[in-house]
């Protein structure tokens, strides 16, 4: 009697547990369009294309939109969509490479299925949407991907309850270098690769970071490329025209074709920036000097050595008052400030960073320890990576990729290869 008791026991346990599993299954989650989604054909659409309320206004058949979420479970994923149209279509919508036909008939919104696929990893998933045929004006709103089944459970990572412009954006990720204890260093000397086919548009490539401003290249347009070097304002606003005067930044001095300005939005202070046609695949040195003028201000002055043209050059110098430091917190950065491309993986190498001191010694550095923003700390985006490559320290963001380095992880690059820059510091260009 005892045993069949335990038996009758164990049978009501494992169909109170396949009950429960079967409850999970077929419960969905809502994976809102808005914060997800990109168009990802050559054809471009409009920005307003897709906003809170998802995909709408979608007329023409050349714009393929992408939608990624990651998924920590494995089985099936069962997929459909919240979406409406206005006098039919047909959609092909693509679920890690395998194609569904959809026919939407529905005015309303309304859930509609759309199939099944098998995810056996973990990771990212990418779904396609792409019009065939319609019988009005557009093909469909789509304001939401439902999903369920064993790989569609919590934990699931995508944008919700968070900026959509920060999510579509997608995670910055930073590396801060470790100086020489106890040495009062005044320059930072850094190497700088964007591996061919990673200098997307939108991409920031920050080589020499310090407490209060940074130094490094960007891909600004489809026709331009800047070297980019900015210090803030110890007044702390976004807006630069509240700076009292006292607390502006000085030029000190410009370099050849720089233009001088000021920005805002992320605190605010002087910015410069050299138009320059840097290329994918070249290294780029950058070295950026701070010391105190003994009167209760900092200098920052930035050069630039142009590989194409095999000279350094003079970005600019600035004059940051209230401040009495040398250079301190380096670090390196990787960002994509173009929320339409956030959809693209960008890569870059650092390499070969030495800090000379203010008595003149060159000392390498060879720690970092990486880093992320809030995007990725909010578990929203989680293509990131930073480690070591051969002798060089590297950054990995976007594109959604499964892999990830956790916060903090230090990295320890060999010397191997590593040689002290030649280059003479008293004889740099002062305009």
């Amino acid at each position: 009697m005892k045993k069949l008791l335990l038996l009758i026991a164990a049978c009501l346990l494992a169909g109170s547990r396949m009950a429960a599993q079967s409850a999970a299954d077929t419960s969905s989650v809502n994976i809102p369009m808005n914060g997800n989604t990109y168009v990802t054909s050559e054809q471009r659409a409009p920005r307003r294309f897709i906003g809170d309320a998802g995909v709408t206004q979608w007329s023409d058949n050349a714009v393929r939109f992408s939608s990624w979420f990651k998924v920590s479970r494995t089985g099936s994923l069962h997929v459909a969509l919240r979406a409406r149209t206005d006098k039919g279509a047909q959609l092909k919508v693509t679920i890690n490479n395998q194609p569904f036909t959809l026919t939407l008939t529905n005015p309303s919104w309304a859930t509609v299925p759309v199939g099944k696929v098998a995810i056996t990893k973990p990771g990212y998933v990418r779904v396609d949407f792409e019009g065939v045929e319609k019988s009005g004006k557009k093909f469909a709103d789509i304001s939401d991907i439902l999903v369920q089944g064993e790989a569609g459970q919590e934990p699931m990572f995508f944008v919700r309850n968070f900026e959509t412009y920060w999510g579509n954006r997608g995670p910055s990720v930073h590396l801060a270098y470790t100086l020489p204890a106890n040495r009062q260093v005044e320059w930072l000397y850094n190497e700088v690769t964007v591996p061919e086919g990673n200098d997307v548009q939108g991409s920031y490539y920050m080589a020499n970071g310090f407490n209060g401003g940074y130094f490094g290249m960007q891909v600004n347009s489809a026709t331009e490329r800047r070297i980019l070097f900015s210090v803030w304002s110890p007044f702390e606003t976004d807006n630069p025209r509240a700076i009292p005067a006292e607390d502006r930044i000085v030029t000190l001095a410009r370099g050849e074709g720089v233009h001088i300005g000021e920005f805002g939005n992320e605190g605010a202070g002087g910015q410069s920036y050299l138009i320059y046609p840097w290329k994918a695949g070249n290294t780029y040195k950058f070295l950026t000097r701070i010391r105190p003028d003994g009167k209760g201000n900092t200098e920052f002055t930035a050069y630039f050595f142009a590989t194409d043209e095999q000279r350094w050059r003079l970005i600019a110098s600035f004059r940051r008052p209230k401040t009495d430091c040398w250079y301190e917190r380096p670090h390196s950065f990787l960002e994509n400030f173009n929320p339409a491309q956030g959809y693209i993986t960008r890569r870059v190498l650092f390499g070969n960073q030495w800090a000379v001191t203010a008595q003149g010694e060159w000392m390498p550095l060879t720690q970092g320890r990486f880093t992320y923003d809030a995007t990725a700390a909010a578990g929203v985006r989680q293509d990131y990576r930073g480690g070591v490559e051969g002798n060089r320290f590297y950054l990995q963001n976007c594109g959604f990729f499964d892999e990830n380095t956790p916060l903090n992880t230090r990295f320890d690059r060999p010397t191997t290869g590593d040689k002290r820059p030649d280059v003479d510091l008293k004889k740099l260009p002062e305009k």
